[in-house]
């Protein structure tokens, strides 16, 4: 089969395509799958650069996708063959073929497409945890949601505006802004050097925002925090993005809540994976929630697919098309 390999750490050249891989053989407990569409996320540019947490190298990055069930080992009951499934933490998944852990594997409605389910589950799964339990704001408060026309943050100004809260964008580029809006942002700022603070207040009276959706590491920490209302809630989610802020309890202003989310800890049961993935697909099918894909570049283009990820200069969901 074919696979993106990295056969050590490095920029973007480790990047290589093997033509003749070694096949994936599916455990007791696994689904083979044919993959057809991986999504491109921060986590496969850190995993290239540091590693992944398996350690192992070669690497074949990637942890999100979605394909058609094609084998099954002989434990699983709960899956056939022809099923399209999809995944959101699986390693290996810039492949043609991958054994899928049937545990962590999501049947997919017929009112899905494919390439749609591999663009929802990491930024789908993450946003729904950020916006529902970390900082669930009501009609009346209001939310600060840095890259608001990226993946991650137009996925949160959705959801947000399903909850009635007013959603403030924040963009590093003038031409972002309509994206911005596109996706439920009220009003839209432009800042690229961490000067947004000010603005924040100027836009809520001086009183600061209830909550901030910041995955820009540790460049934007600080003027988020200063955003904030007093008992607002900083909901942090940056540390493959930028380099890691260092904070003493002592220097928090104004009662604030930190939190650096992670959606394994909101969604800890395949109960409430299927639970919180059916809701959000439900949600795509009746038209209140907008998967934008940006690109679908051929698997032989991983590489041309970290570059445009990194350069931030990106609307929506970037995947790989296994079949091109």
């Amino acid at each position: 089969m074919r696979a993106v390999v990295i056969a050590e750490l490095g920029d973007v050249d480790v990047i290589q395509l093997e033509d003749d891989w070694t096949d994936p053989i599916p455990g007791p407990s696994d689904l083979l799958v044919n993959v057809e569409f991986a999504g491109v996320n921060f986590m496969d540019t850190a995993a290239r650069r540091w590693g992944a947490p398996h350690g192992r190298l070669p690497l074949i990055p990637g942890v999100e996708a979605a394909g058609t069930v094609v084998e099954l080992g002989r434990d699983v009951t709960d899956f056939a063959v022809g099923d399209r499934v999809a995944w959101a933490t699986v390693w290996d998944s810039y492949a043609e073929r991958l054994a899928v852990p049937a545990e962590q594997a999501i049947p997919l409605p017929d009112y899905i497409a494919t390439d749609v389910a591999a663009a929802t589950m990491i930024q789908g799964l993450s946003s729904h945890h950020f916006v529902n339990e970390i900082a669930p704001l009501t009609e009346g408060q209001t939310g600060l949601v840095h890259a608001a026309a990226g993946g991650v943050g137009r996925m949160v100004s959705q959801q947000l505006k399903l909850r009635g809260a007013r959603v403030v964008g924040l963009v590093s580029r003038e031409e972002k802004v309509p994206v911005a809006k596109a996706a439920g942002a009220d009003e839209v700022l432009i800042s690229t050097d961490g000067d947004f603070a000010d603005q924040v207040k100027d836009l809520t009276d001086g009183e600061g925002v209830d909550a901030v959706f910041d995955g820009g590491g540790a460049s934007t920490f600080w003027p988020s925090l200063n955003s904030l209302a007093v008992a607002g809630t900083h909901v942090w989610y940056g540390p493959l993005i930028g380099e890691i802020p260092t904070v003493s309890m002592f220097e928090l202003p104004k009662s604030v809540r930190l939190s650096y989310a992670v959606y394994s800890d909101h969604i800890r049961t395949r109960s409430l994976l299927l639970k919180h993935s059916t809701d959000l697909f439900e949600k795509i099918r009746d038209g209140k929630l907008h998967i934008d894909i940006s690109h679908r570049y051929p698997l032989g283009e991983a590489k041309q697919s970290h570059i445009a990820l990194t350069s931030r200069a990106t609307t929506g969901k970037l995947l790989l098309d296994t079949a091109r």
